[in-house]
């Protein structure tokens, strides 16, 4: 004979509610208005049918059996999600032999005195900074003048791969010609950067948000201080 704390675990949450509804009408134990409201669930044919098993018995063996298919399922599924995101975090990382290129432009006030930040790393470790003043601007001509500037020294480099990340979605949807609205004005910017993108073999210009630019962003606030 099952104890409470087997019934309590097959049984369904409608179930228990009308087992401790009996429990306060007739004053039976619990765990034998359980039993009772189980026995009337166990006369359904086709749960019985699943063990070959009938009344009580069957019942506990059925749902038994159904909890551990549930957690299979969902680990299984677990499983999936998890590998899934493995895959995406695996595609989203860049060939590890291209070099990578970040960029940032800063103005301070906006307008005002302008300041340009760049770093270039190569796949065995080389590494090119930029950090200059850029004249009187606002921030998106910055972030041209940033992005052209590290252009500039990746075409001199020549590298067969090129990954280039920026915070800016506008100067980035503007020189890929995303056909959102671009930074008004600053179209000039935009051809000498298509340009210089021509001439790079394999380039990718990729957004960033801004906490993971910090590099760059560190190397514009500090152009500015040095143009001061």
């Amino acid at each position: 004979m099952p104890n409470l704390e087997d019934l309590i675990a097959i049984a369904y949450k409608a179930e228990l509610v009308l087992c401790r509804r009996m429990q306060k009408k007739q004053g039976v134990p619990e765990l034998q208005a359980l039993q009772h409201i189980l026995q009337q669930a166990a006369g359904d044919a086709s749960l019985a049918g699943l063990t070959g098993l009938t009344g009580l018995t069957g019942l506990i063996h059925a749902r038994q059996q159904l909890r551990l298919d549930t957690a299979q399922k969902l680990h299984a599924r677990r499983q999936a999600s998890a590998q899934l995101r493995a895959q995406k975090k695996l595609s989203a990382l860049p060939d590890p032999s291209a070099w990578l290129a970040w960029f940032d432009g800063s103005a301070h006030p906006n307008p005002g005195k302008m300041g340009i930040g760049g770093v270039l790393k190569g796949p065995d470790g080389q590494t090119l900074r930029i950090s200059q003043p850029a004249g009187q601007g606002n921030s998106s001509e910055g972030e041209y003048l940033a992005l052209i500037a590290v252009l500039r020294e990746a075409v001199r480099l020549q590298p067969e791969k090129l990954v280039v990340y920026g915070d800016s979605q506008v100067v980035i949807n503007d020189v890929l010609d995303t056909g959102t609205a671009g930074a008004r004005g600053l179209q000039h910017y935009a051809a000498q950067a298509r340009h210089l993108l021509a001439q790079l073999e394999q380039v990718t210009l990729t957004w960033i948000p801004r906490h993971r630019n910090a590099e760059a962003d560190a190397l514009s606030q500090q152009a500015i201080r040095m143009g001061s």
